[in-house]
């Protein structure tokens, strides 16, 4: 029989949660970004759940070719742009539309041969500063734009940096709005975090909000906020079993390194999961994990193919019983990713995004 480790992908979740993005702002379009293959659940898993968005955004042509053979015919959006002249013409063809934050991108729509012009979004850097112009510069680049006939309409766009900590969106949104408070042009502000905790800011409610990992069922605050308190439900379920059982005395220890040390009689689970398989490997002894829905903690270190458990909060488990890495139990108990992120030294975007190919994926509904 193959190995017990299984990624489950919950797509009543992924509606759900795509559901109370657009109740936060019942007003605007939504993005669902599905980048980076969904955020690790794959975009011809997610694509059905996902389809009563308004559009798909993401960063790769290739995905972007996915989302079209899917039969999808609405707006996608390139969130970085292109990253070569070429790019364009795969923008024509498969209609794209497409983020604008460098002159260089500006100087390859000039040049492009084209008789469907683009529909672009021109991006601020109001204090991110990874993509973007300046403030300062931002006016002249919308009129370079506004002056090619290889251009339809002009979007208007920046990325909160603090929307999810005590600095807030106020200063960013403040530099957006002084230079774009008279420019024509739709506008999308709203990344998860700023979704759920700003929407009422004055300002912040815009034409498109762009929830990503919300939508996969992570908090954008947590530990502030958790998933549970936004109301969004875990849309993937990491699960394998125990393979082998060890009984420990005092002074026995667990795994390279000798790093945890019994202090007492102790049964530990050995389970069919390790690093290989996108678990984070710097986890380490109280990390929670499920076994057969009952909290535990992991004992000592994350190898490359498994993970070992303190049993004593379940005496009854034993070779076989379920055990839940991250998401929902057998029996409903959920342990969010979040908290094993946090244990991780990481956020649940990672362990989404690292799950190994080798790990078999199923899709329920």
């Amino acid at each position: 029989m193959p190995r017990p480790i299984l990624a489950t992908i919950h797509t009543e979740a992924l509606s759900h949660n795509l559901a109370r993005m657009r109740a936060a702002v019942p007003d605007a379009r939504v993005w669902a970004i599905v980048k980076a293959n969904a955020y690790g659940h794959g975009i011809e898993r997610v694509f059905e759940s996902l389809r009563s968005a308004d559009g798909f955004a993401l960063l790769d042509l290739e995905e972007a070719r996915r989302l079209r053979s899917l039969d999808w015919r609405g707006p996608i959006l390139l969130l970085e742009g292109c990253f070569d002249a070429r790019d364009l013409e795969l923008c024509s063809r498969l209609g794209l539309w497409h983020t604008i934050h460098c002159n260089e991108q500006i100087d390859m729509l000039a040049a492009h041969k084209t008789q469907l012009p683009h529909r672009v979004f021109l991006k601020m850097n109001t204090g991110m500063n990874r993509l973007g112009f300046t403030p300062e510069r931002y006016r002249a680049a919308w009129t370079r734009l506004n002056a090619l006939p290889q251009v339809d309409e002009i979007s208007l766009m920046t990325h909160f940096s603090d929307a999810d900590g005590p600095k807030g969106i106020e200063q960013q949104l403040q530099a957006f709005e002084a230079v774009t408070q008279d420019l024509p042009g739709e506008r999308t502000l709203c990344n998860s975090a700023a979704t759920l905790r700003h929407a009422d800011t004055a300002g912040a409610r815009s034409d498109w909000i762009r929830p990503g990992i919300a939508v996969y069922g992570s908090a954008p605050d947590f530990p502030e906020r958790s998933a549970a308190d936004w109301g969004l439900q875990p849309t993937m379920t990491l699960t394998s079993k125990i393979i082998g059982i060890q009984h420990l005395v005092a002074g026995d220890t667990v795994g390279y390194g000798s790093s945890f040390s019994a202090e007492g009689p102790l049964r530990i689970g050995v389970v069919a999961c390790g690093y290989a398989d996108g678990y984070p490997r710097h986890c380490d002894t109280g990390t929670p994990v499920l076994v057969g829905g009952v909290r535990c903690r992991m004992v000592g270190r994350v190898s490359m193919d498994m993970i070992t458990v303190d049993l004593t909060p379940v005496p009854e488990a034993g070779m076989g019983s379920e055990v839940t890495l991250w998401g929902r139990s057998a029996g409903g108990a959920v342990l969010p990713i979040d908290e094993v992120a946090q244990a991780g030294g990481t956020v649940g975007y990672e362990l989404m995004c690292a799950l190994a190919l080798r790990v078999p994926v199923v899709v329920v509904e």
